[in-house]
């Protein structure tokens, strides 16, 4: 049956309990925006009204039969998906759901080495063993992005055990593998597929985008709504098709990590997101798409700096590229991405996505307008009129080539007995955290692995860069298995 994509069934609710005048014996304390605190008294009570807990009619998150029942609905089939979840915990909970539900302890997964935190994190809650694939490295831009095919065949046949294949789609660079032929592969030896399409959930509304997940025939995929397509931070979905997805294991899962008090005004955004995106996607994509290349031309023709496009990454084998992403290339000028970065925001009032050694990364959306496009341009005209002159020595790319070894399951190193040393003893030792760069949150070393000199030479120059260094530890030390109690250890445990 057609969807009549016009309603909100979620957020009409709300909105009609919102202006029902109920007294309210329940939570929130806030009491629907009685309060004269700080944020009321700038934002007005309107959102407080709007954050409602769990009344009468407006249904049950964990257990949906209502409005949210239907608002899912609506979500799968503007998706193309069979089912769709609510999400309150971004992206990162669906992650850890379709990891947790589709792989159990020391079963394989297959995925890149280039995963979010969130899969390293999913990998210590399951107990699944990662067999990771080596991302293709771009040499000119300094970067890791998509799996090429001929890899993730050879660890799915080196791996006929494996669970499931995790992909990236797009990569936080706008890049995608050929996630249709990965699919066909995988299922042709019973193997799940699951995405994350975090950056990746305009993808379905206009065919001048690559495809998107449920397209290409994955199982599972978790999209990050408030990232591109305009829902509110921390909002996402989990969608599914297919006859492999076991849905009453997926939803205790999604019940276990999600909180009993999901906020109204989250799941209202997603309702609301959805409904603009099928309407105006189509419509504005391709204008948005016209205005990034527009921007790129106008870059290039900028001293010192290199806005890539889709030949260029054509050219890198990737599959295809979503060019609502423009990535600078500013290592021409003799600075680094992090310099670029901070001066955007501190000179010129512009926060970017992301820096990385050499570029700088700027994420569109049909929100984007042709003013915030022009201040980019002029922003980044400024910096290379005081930097060109200078004639700065271009920084060479510098790109590992090689990953941590992994020792053992990231769930074992997570649990294994611990202590903490200075990073210039960690030489050989294994890691029992995670050290990440964030954005994006990509692990620089994970719990299992071996660190090397590489690692905390990268690890040094972030640190010097004014990087955020997300981590257990501080001051200079990292926490890893302590070897002397591990045999001990692992002869209780060995089993989990």
């Amino acid at each position: 049956m057609e969807k009549n994509h016009e309603l909100t069934p979620f957020y009409t609710k709300l909105l009609e309990y919102a202006e029902s005048d109920t007294v309210c014996h329940d939570v929130p304390g806030h009491k629907l925006g009685a309060l004269d605190n700080d944020m009321i008294l700038y934002a007005g009570n309107h959102m407080f009204k709007l954050d409602a807990n769990a009344p009468r009619g407006l249904d049950n998150l964990n257990r949906p039969t209502g409005v949210i029942k239907e608002a899912a609905e609506l979500m799968a089939d503007a998706f193309l998906a069979e089912k769709a979840y609510f999400l309150t915990g971004g992206t990162t909970m669906g992650i850890l759901a379709m990891i947790m539900s589709s792989c159990r302890a020391k079963e394989k997964i297959i995925l890149p080495r280039n995963v979010h935190k969130s899969a390293i994190n999913a990998l210590i809650l399951s107990g699944a063993v990662p067999i990771f694939v080596k991302p293709y490295l771009d040499d000119e831009l300094g970067i890791a992005n998509h799996m090429e095919y001929d890899e993730v065949e050879k660890a799915i046949l080196d791996n006929p055990d494996a669970k499931a294949v995790f992909v990236i789609n797009p990569t936080y660079f706008g890049v995608t593998s050929d996630l249709k032929k990965i699919v066909e592969f995988a299922h042709s030896k019973d193997m799940m597929v699951l995405v994350d399409e975090a950056h990746g959930s305009h993808l379905p509304f206009s065919a001048l985008l690559p495809g998107s997940s449920m397209e290409a025939g994955a199982d599972m995929s978790s999209c990050s709504l408030h990232k591109t397509v305009g829902s509110l931070t921390q909002s996402s979905i989990l969608i599914t098709q297919g006859a492999s997805v076991d849905h009453i294991r997926l939803r205790s899962t999604i019940n276990m990590i999600q909180s009993t008090s999901p906020s109204s005004l989250l799941l209202a955004s997603l309702d609301v997101a959805r409904k603009h995106i099928y309407f105006e996607g189509p419509k504005q994509i391709p204008i948005l798409i016209k205005m990034a290349k527009d921007t790129r031309d106008r870059i290039n023709k900028i001293k010192g700096l290199k806005a890539v496009d889709d030949k260029y990454f054509l050219k890198k084998h990737a599959y295809d590229y979503d060019e609502t992403k423009i990535i600078v290339k500013v290592s021409g000028l003799g600075v680094t991405g992090f310099d670029v970065y901070k001066e955007m925001f501190d000179e010129h009032h512009i926060q970017v996505e992301l820096a990385e050694t050499h570029l700088i990364l700027a994420v569109l959306s049909i929100g984007t307008q042709q003013k915030d496009l022009d201040a980019l341009v002029n922003a980044l005209k400024i910096i290379s009129d005081k930097y060109a002159p200078m004639n700065l020595p271009a920084l060479l790319p510098k790109i590992k080539y090689s990953y941590p070894e992994a020792y053992t399951r990231p769930r074992e190193a997570y649990h294994a007995p611990k202590k903490y040393v200075p990073l210039n003893q960690a030489v050989d030792e294994i890691a029992a955290e995670s050290v990440m760069i964030y954005p994006p949150g990509i692990p620089i070393v994970i719990p299992g692995e071996l660190i090397s000199q590489d690692i905390l030479d990268d690890l040094d120059f972030y640190q010097r860069s004014g990087s955020v260094i997300l981590s257990d530890t501080e001051g200079g030390y990292i926490k890893i298995i302590d070897k002397e109690y591990w045999d001990k250890w692992s002869e209780l445990y060995e089993d989990e």
